[in-house]
């Protein structure tokens, strides 16, 4: 048998022999497969790549997340020793951003602070290395996982991470819940276009747990519901981590504030939405996050967590408008432009400015981060 030559031909004919997988697993499989896997194989990043990031748009943002952390680190007794850690850092904007701004505002932490990014693209690293070459102290650390980080202090950062971790599917039917699964579609083992397609597995499956119980009556027949367990257990290992020494995460994704019903899952490339079953290996997938069901994983694991708020109330209370203003001020007729753009594309009600939500968590006895006074907009 020849070798595949794309990850829609593996992936085929690994479900023509095994059988049918979760939505879980395909979405494990597209985005890190070793060999063909979207985030493994490719600068997905910017104009050129399949979407942008806040980091990407504006130079604020980074800025107002670096000085989130700069009073977080006061929050914490200012400790010598701590750990600055990003998880999917992307390009490595933010992270330049952050250390940027902590040269100049809070020298004492970014000399302080040791570097940890949790990345599992090869590529993705090596381009993280150049943008953050002479920025750090020290140089970065890599990690694979959470579990090797050190075990100091540490202020934790993750923009658009969640969304990437794989969700499952459920579908209600006349008999009950039944897992989502994607099986062969018309073109089956071939690789063509519609290789794939979604069933749903024979044996029903008790009521999703994450789901209220006194609800399940009301629920309409072909109604979606979406799980992310393995988001969920980073959430409560991150709490462990937390819970031995203080320190804080600051999560920033698009997603709802309240677990609710349907279906999310969804696929990007080349900036324009896909199908989620073509082009495997090649486009985004993603699913909105569930806040709701982070909050219950830290709380489980005994952290404090803040109200949910939106990134426009979240940038609002760290002083967007007025840093918008001061660059401004010595800015050419065009550079004011691109930034009043970039203020209304991070804050914006129809934009980024709604739709993405803010969450922190952290150690029990620190005082609430930045961000999320009472007088602020919460969900």
């Amino acid at each position: 048998m020849t070798l595949p030559r794309t990850l829609t031909e593996k992936l085929a004919r690994h479900i023509e022999q095994a059988g049918p997988i979760s939505v879980a697993e395909y979405m494990n499989t597209a985005l890190g497969d070793p060999e063909f896997g979207y985030y493994m194989s490719r600068e997905p990043f910017g104009r050129d790549g399949d979407f942008t990031t806040a980091p990407e748009i504006s130079q604020m943002f980074g800025e107002l997340v670096g000085l989130w952390a700069a009073q977080v680190w006061l929050n914490m007794e200012s400790p010598e020793n701590v750990s600055l850690v990003e998880l999917g850092p992307g390009r490595g904007t933010l992270m330049a951003d952050i250390m940027r701004t902590l040269a100049k505002a809070v020298p004492a932490l970014h000399d302080a602070a040791d570097i940890h990014l949790v990345e599992m693209s090869p590529q993705l690293r090596q381009e993280q290395k150049k943008v953050l070459k002479n920025k750090t102290t020290r140089p970065p650390t890599w990690h694979d996982g959470i579990d090797t980080l050190p075990d100091t202090p540490m202020i934790i950062i993750a923009n658009e991470f969640f969304d990437a971790l794989p969700v499952h599917q459920y579908v209600k039917s006349g008999s009950g819940w039944h897992e989502r699964l994607v099986g062969l579609g018309a073109d089956g083992a071939s690789g063509g276009p519609a290789a794939f397609g979604f069933c749903l597995a024979e044996t029903p499956i008790p009521y999703p747990q994450v789901l209220p119980q006194d609800i399940n009556a009301r629920i309409e027949v072909e109604t979606i519901a979406e799980t992310r367990p393995e988001a969920n257990t980073l959430m409560q290992d991150l709490g462990n981590k937390l819970g031995v020494h203080n320190g804080a995460a600051l999560i920033i994704d698009y997603g709802h504030a309240r677990s609710g019903f349907g279906d999310t899952f969804q696929a990007v490339k080349n900036h324009i939405p896909q199908h989620v079953l073509f082009n495997t290996g090649e486009a985004d997938l993603t699913a909105h996050v569930d806040f709701a069901a982070l909050i219950t994983a830290a709380v489980s694991a005994g952290l404090e967590t803040s109200p949910v708020v939106t990134q426009k109330a979240f940038l609002k209370a760290l002083g967007i408008k007025t840093r918008a203003e001061k660059l401004m001020e010595n800015a050419s007729a065009a550079q004011s432009s691109d930034i009043k753009s970039a203020f209304d594309r991070l804050t914006g009600p129809q934009q980024m400015g709604s739709l993405f939500k803010v969450l922190s968590v952290y150690t029990s006895g620190l005082a609430v981060p930045p961000g999320f006074e009472p007088e602020h907009e919460n969900l």
